[in-house]
């Protein structure tokens, strides 16, 4: 047994008081006249023994009274295996998980509102003279420093719902890292969190010896979830008036199936399809909305569902750009190309612009999402640098070689990119005996997929040797799978080269039927805009158009009152945007410069909170080290189960019950406990 106050002991000395005053209790006798000597010496004897039983055990009750009180001072306990020296003040970190699915409801109310009031019992369970250090989801940098209980309770106090979603293992290196900067040797760290599958990651936590680490689960109702987990457009170019595709894809996170959920598009606040879906449990479901009527300009979608009781994850936003005109570039060898000239204006839509391959204007090709290159006989290192990072961003690029092409200038390039590339010219005449109606190009462009037709005849062509087939997707093939017209992916980006130029000295494609649509197609499907939306907490950085920034003109991200201002650095043919964790709440947020809107920006949350499925009690103690903790409280407050672990098991409480019990039984000997205190001297 130990003691948190052993100093107390020394009152054990107080016993000595009752013994004395029972020693020295010096009785007044009162004469009492009998007329029967031998009956008074029968009565005396009778009541001495009395009086001397019920003074032993009065005094009995006394001292042990008196003993466990002065043991109650001194607070005996029994250690525990890792206990703690009185005394020592100690560092506690206290994690209290306030993300969003911590407004899940359970018996006691919300899970953050029990898990404040867990917070604080925790802090409850140590000394006054120990320091606490609250964290939560935000990270923020006000919580770094150490708090004495009150300041801890009113910190706990005014914690809110978050955004974010830290892993274990980010909140356990964040805990690690603050408490090594303090100079205590005692330190505890406690994450109160519902510990969701998803959100908690698969990395455990770092073992410690310093630290001793709990984790305190909060438990929640078991309810159903549907999430829109992501979008994506069919279409990669939009045009103005045409119909629009969109895919949404649902989720269903519950382990019951959910039945007739209501969603709606909404596209510039205007609702622009309904619809009812049933999910399958822990199943997902991908389904196409039709839209049209769009006019020029930034496009802001918003996907509603109405699913409670869970909400935070009802509304889902993407952003898209309807251009009123699609600028391709066309690179020439000195001259137009009379082919590609006249099949870009046949739409209106199509805005070609002319180049010849020494005079491109580098910096600018970020604002093309085609470049169609042809008769260039000779392709320049510099020039092939600037092309490989325009297709890498994500640009397609479509490649006619000249006639009398520098082959080797065409494989450096090409190779490096990825793509396959010219190596000999074959003069033998032949045909396309292979269209490939699967490639995305051919989509639309057949009602039905023509059994015997009619493909282009070819007088001479540059053998292509094939790069790895894992990248390459034929067009179109001569006889023995020889390419006549392949796409290459390559960066995030595409290359489709051709076998032969656009001449009809090699064959009749640029009259031929087939030529017109998939050029187009390839025009279309070609682009590198900026994504439908981007996820909060990801911190990645957003590549958008060039934006030049100064004093008078600042870049700022504006949605509503709120209003941002990124660090804004300059790339080539680019502008990168680093919002760090400045964007908190989602929505569409426009990108301006001084007044004029460059762009609109989707925000979404990470759906990882979305998934109200949590870890066991086994599953938790499979990602912590030997010398930490699962905590599954019930009802009870988890104060002592805390003091326990730290001092082990205190016996102060018993001994207050034990002090009090002694003191009625002496009540109870003095009050019931009756003897004649007459006592005769003599006869008279």
């Amino acid at each position: 047994m130990h003691f948190v106050s052993p100093y107390f002991l020394f009152a054990l000395t107080s016993l000595a008081i009752p013994v004395l005053v029972h020693l020295f209790n010096f009785r007044r006798y009162q004469k009492v006249y009998f007329s029967n000597v031998q009956f008074l010496k029968e009565v005396k004897e009778q009541q001495s023994s009395r009086r001397n039983l019920r003074e032993r055990l009065v005094l009995a009750s006394r001292l042990l009274a008196l003993f466990f009180l002065v043991l109650a001072f001194a607070r005996p306990y029994i250690a525990a295996q890792k206990a703690v020296t009185p005394g020592t003040q100690q560092a506690v970190s206290i994690f209290v998980d306030n993300s969003y699915s911590m407004q899940s409801l359970n018996a006691e109310g919300s899970l953050l509102d029990e898990a404040k009031r867990r917070a604080k019992e925790i802090a409850s369970a140590y000394d006054i003279n120990d320091r606490f250090q609250l964290l939560t989801q935000d990270f923020e940098g006000r919580h770094q420093r150490l708090l004495n209980r009150d300041e801890f309770n009113d910190e706990v106090d005014a914690i809110k719902i978050s955004p974010q979603s830290r892993t274990l293992a980010q909140i356990n290196a964040r805990q690690q890292s603050l408490l090594s900067t303090n100079g205590s040797s005692l330190k505890s760290a406690y994450i109160i969190s519902d510990f969701q599958k998803l959100a908690t990651g698969k990395d455990g936590i770092k073992s410690d010896g310093n630290l001793h680490t709990q984790l305190l689960q909060i438990r929640a109702n078991t309810i159903a979830n549907v999430a829109v987990d992501s979008v994506w457009m069919i279409g990669a170019m939009h045009r103005p008036g045409e119909t629009e595709k969109i895919v949404v894809k649902l989720h269903n996170y519950a382990s019951q199936n959910a039945e007739g959920v209501p969603l709606k598009l909404l596209i510039n606040g205007e609702q622009k399809a309904l619809g009812s879906y049933s999910v399958q449990a822990r199943k997902t479901r991908q389904d196409t909305l039709t839209f049209s009527g769009l006019q020029p300009g930034w496009q802001q979608g918003q996907i509603q569902l109405q699913d409670n009781p869970v909400t935070f994850d009802n509304s889902f936003y993407f952003t898209f750009n309807v251009k009123q005109k699609m600028p391709i570039l066309l690179v020439n060898g000195g001259m137009p190309n009379n082919y590609l000239q006249a099949a870009f204006k046949a739409d209106d839509f199509f805005a070609p612009v002319n180049t010849t391959d020494g005079s491109i204007n580098y910096s600018g090709l970020s604002g093309y999402s085609l470049i169609v290159m042809s008769d260039v006989k000779t392709i320049s290192a510099g020039m092939a640098q600037q092309l490989k990072a325009f297709v890498n961003k994500g640009g397609t690029l479509a490649v006619f070689p000249a006639n009398e092409a520098n082959i080797q200038s065409y494989r450096s390039f090409l190779q490096s990119a990825g793509a396959g590339y010219p190596v000999s010219l074959n003069t033998e005449a032949t045909r396309v005996s292979t269209l490939n109606t699967k490639n995305a190009l051919f989509k639309s462009v057949f009602e039905d997929a023509p059994q015997n037709p009619d493909l282009p005849v070819v007088k001479k062509y540059y053998h292509i040797e094939a790069a790895t087939q894992t990248n390459a997707e034929a067009l179109m093939e001569l006889s023995g799978r020889q390419p006549f017209w392949i796409g290459y992916r390559s960066g995030n980006g595409k290359i489709y080269v051709s076998a032969v130029p656009l001449s009809e000295d090699f064959s009749n494609l640029p009259r031929h039927a087939l030529f017109l649509p998939i050029l187009f197609r390839m025009a279309l499907l070609s682009g590198h805009d900026q994504p439908l939306f981007y996820t909060i907490g990801d911190n990645l950085a957003i590549e958008t158009i060039p934006l030049q920034a100064n004093e008078k003109q600042v870049i700022k991200l504006v949605n509503g009152k709120q209003t941002f201002i990124p660090d804004v650095r300059q790339q080539e043919g680019g502008t990168m945007l680093y919002l760090a964790d400045q964007v908190q709440q989602p929505g569409n947020y426009q990108l301006k410069k001084q007044d004029s809107t460059a762009a609109i920006l989707a925000f979404n949350h990470n759906r990882s909170e979305s998934d109200l499925d949590y870890l066991d009690k086994s599953e938790l103690e499979r990602l912590i080290p030997h010398n930490a903790k699962v905590i599954q409280p019930g009802k009870a407050s988890v104060k002592d189960t805390i003091s326990a672990s730290n001092l082990g098991l205190q016996l102060w409480k018993l001994c207050i019950i034990l002090a009090l019990i002694f003191v009625a039984a002496e009540i109870l000997l003095l009050r019931y406990y009756r003897v004649n205190n007459k006592q005769v001297s003599g006869l008279v």
